[in-house]
């Protein structure tokens, strides 16, 4: 551990515990509203501020926070107030963001390759002192925001429409949330670089959901997961000399695959415990079902020669109790009998 000696490794360290704590925060409310991909399209938008930011000779950070706050106000106002569903103006996001940072980093001469390569693929090892107060600065904020309102960005989560009809503030909550997704995506690009942000959103989500109950339970496991998989990344990329961003996401997949595999073998031997304490044999694992009927018994008739009527087997076609013929015959007796009156039985 002699490599974490030297301030660069500390910083680099520092930036991604902050990342990786704050961005599952977020991810958990967007991986409830089926937005998993918001990352991705705010991280091609960020590519345009990046561009900015070499155009005018200013710091990538804030003119990618800018962009990015902008571009997603934008696509949520789209997506509620016009025709445009939300799949199609984050497509637009995707196009016209890539579009528009490979279009203006193309004007700048020497600068744009190399730097644009950092903010693609993330350049932790070059994180200065500047950029760790702008990433705590914004982690915190994020982090404060999420657990201050918590509930109520679970109930539009859950039910938009009901928390609609309870008085909620549903259109400023949803701008928020993607205005707070703007600033994680913002502040990750030194991490992990804004192709590979989204996976810090996503990620820790999805692996915790595999054993969680609760979305309490769910937010804070992958927090803390979070937070475990990017300091490990950074851990093993600067023993193993390789680029911390792809480190920390590789090491997230290969939680959630283990996890989920873990899961599912742990609840198929909870199912067969249960299976040997009740007395059920357990079902095989191609669903196959036995097809025995189960019999009936019939009673044998009492000593007054006659069988309880809850015993009586029912053959399928066959009436058991009287037939229409059996009534008709019944009715026409009966009028016979009224026809002929009393008095003309012997």
């Amino acid at each position: 551990m002699t490599i974490f000696q030297f301030d660069f490794m500390q910083r680099a360290l520092l930036g991604a515990l902050i990342v990786g704590f704050c961005a599952p925060a977020v991810g958990v409310f967007l991986v409830q509203k089926r937005l998993a991909l918001i990352g991705d399209g705010i991280g091609h938008i960020a590519l345009t501020g990046v561009a900015i930011g070499f155009l005018t000779s200013t710091s990538p950070m804030w003119t990618t926070l800018a962009t990015t706050v902008v571009a997603a106000v934008v696509m949520e106002l789209m997506r509620r107030y016009s025709k445009t569903s939300g799949d199609v103006a984050l497509a637009m996001m995707f196009y016209g963001g890539l579009a528009g940072g490979v279009f203006l980093t193309g004007l700048v001469s020497d600068r744009g390759s190399v730097d644009l390569h950092a903010f693609l693929f993330g350049s932790l090892l070059t994180t200065s002192e500047a950029d760790i107060w702008v990433i705590g600065i914004g982690g915190a904020i994020v982090v404060s925001i999420m657990l201050a309102l918590r509930p109520w960005l679970a109930a539009i989560c859950h039910d938009e429409e009901h928390a609609r009809v309870s008085g909620l503030p549903v259109v400023f909550l949803n701008l928020l949330l993607m205005v707070t997704t703007a600033v994680v995506v913002s502040v990750s690009m030194r991490a992990v670089g804004l192709l590979l942000v989204s996976a810090l959103l996503v990620v820790p989500v999805v692996t915790v959901q595999q054993f969680t109950r609760g979305f309490s339970a769910t937010m804070f496991s992958a927090m803390g997961l979070g937070f475990v998989t990017a300091g490990s990344g950074v851990v093993a990329a600067g023993l193993l000399d390789v680029p911390p961003g792809s480190t920390v996401v590789l090491l997230g997949v290969v939680a959630f695959i283990l996890t989920a595999i873990l899961t599912a073998l742990w609840r198929r031997w909870q199912g067969f415990l249960g299976a040997r304490t009740k007395g059920v044999p357990l079902q095989p694992l191609d669903g196959a079902r036995a097809s025995k009927e189960p019999e009936i018994p019939v009673q044998e008739p009492t000593s007054g020669g006659s069988v309880p009527a809850d015993s009586l087997e029912v053959t399928p076609g066959r009436s058991v109790g009287p037939t229409v013929s059996d009534a008709t015959g019944d009715a026409d007796d009966a009028s016979e009998m009224a026809e002929t009156g009393p008095g003309s039985r012997s």
